[in-house]
């Protein structure tokens, strides 16, 4: 038996709440953060933080609602190629400092970055094609097709030199294919390829690439130029403590370069101490672990496999970002998930809660039936 409809006020109790209210309230302390350092970077900054999270909380709403079968089984390929122009046209006419990763809207005074958005349409058809193949996926013939499907997107987004976005990718990768059960094998032998190859890469980057990533380990031996950030983040989150120095207080934030992006975490934990980070932990932790629940209860194998690389960008991001604010990783231009100012980054991440979310809703279909393992 089978049930083709249900009213929209069913629809909106079969949301996770859990998973939105996660979000809303970190969505809602970088609100508050960006808030208190108006003065700093503009109001304006604050007025497109609050824009975008509001527009997202409603697409994420509107996205649970749309059955996520049967954009998976109808519209992958065409998101699929809607993906690849749209990284295409990055790389011809994008705009960026030392990278090419965003499109200037006409007539009005904001951009977009492609890429970001990009990667929920990449996890969707990558979950796909894993589906088609997950009974003999260790066979080569399997094998190969995929990483020609993920090489095209990586492919054109590295041309775009970001490298923390193709950090962001490797590691969704990574993870769909192992929770599909890949052998372990291809991975050691992927690891070993890499090293392989990585001298012959080193020689391709950019001067300021190798440098951002030599320096990123030890910001202290450059402590003017490339360490500058990761090191004044640093003392900014000493100087927090555990209580912070309050809305109005703290000075040291005042020194890092564009705080407000990238270096967000630094802000906050100044302002809020260690008290305030670890209910960013507290939240972030929630979210991850409730996604991943959510895809081991899906109908679909396909769709966990989308829970599972929602799941990936949020840890990648986080441990990438924080390691960047406490000098520990290289700064590669990677947001603080749903802290981080920036349109393009906030929206992106909640279309993905929505498409999460639906998986959720959608859960229970079909009743006296079963999916075929």
């Amino acid at each position: 038996m089978k049930v083709f409809s249900t009213t929209l006020r069913e629809k909106l109790r079969k949301i996770d709440w859990i998973v939105l209210l996660c979000v809303m309230s970190i969505s809602a302390i970088s609100i508050i953060t960006l808030a208190s350092v108006r003065n700093d970077y503009g109001t304006d900054k604050l007025i497109v933080q609050l824009f975008a999270t509001v527009l997202g909380v409603l697409c994420a709403i509107v996205i649970s609602m749309i059955d996520y079968q049967f954009v998976v089984q109808k519209l992958s390929i065409p998101l699929f190629v809607m993906a690849v122009i749209a990284l295409i046209i990055t790389l011809i006419i994008g705009i960026g400092e030392g990278n090419k990763s965003w499109i200037r809207l006409p007539g009005i005074p904001l951009s977009i970055q492609p890429s970001e958005f990009t990667k929920i349409i990449f996890i969707i058809t990558f979950a796909r094609h894993i589906d088609l193949v997950k009974s003999n996926i260790n066979h080569i013939k399997n094998l190969i097709p995929l990483l020609v499907h993920a090489g095209i997107i990586t492919g054109l987004v590295l041309l775009q030199k970001d490298l923390g976005t193709v950090l962001v990718y490797c590691v969704i990768i990574c993870a769909m294919l192992f929770s599909a059960g890949l052998s372990i094998w291809y991975f050691i032998g992927g690891i070993a390829f890499f090293v392989v190859l990585f001298p012959a890469i080193w020689e391709h980057l950019d001067t300021y690439q190798q440098q951002r990533i030599l320096f990123g380990f030890r910001p202290e031996l450059d402590p003017l130029n490339y360490g500058y950030q990761p090191l004044m983040s640093k003392s900014a989150i000493a100087a927090g403590g555990f209580f912070g120095s309050g809305y109005f207080g703290g000075t040291e934030y005042q020194s890092i370069p564009k705080a407000h992006t990238d270096f967000i975490f630094a802000v906050m934990a100044e302002k809020f101490g260690f008290l305030g980070a670890l209910i960013f932990f507290i939240l972030i932790c929630t979210l991850v672990i409730r996604i991943i629940v959510i895809g081991r209860r899906a109908r679909k194998q396909y769709g966990s496999y989308i829970c599972v690389g929602v799941a990936a960008v949020l840890i990648a991001q986080t441990v990438e970002n924080i390691g960047m604010c406490l000098a520990m990783l290289p700064v590669v231009g990677i947001t603080l998930p749903f802290m981080s100012y920036g349109g393009s980054s906030v929206l992106s991440l909640y279309i993905m809660i929505g498409v999460v979310e639906s998986i959720h809703t959608h859960k229970m279909n079909y009743f006296f039936e079963r999916e075929k393992t």
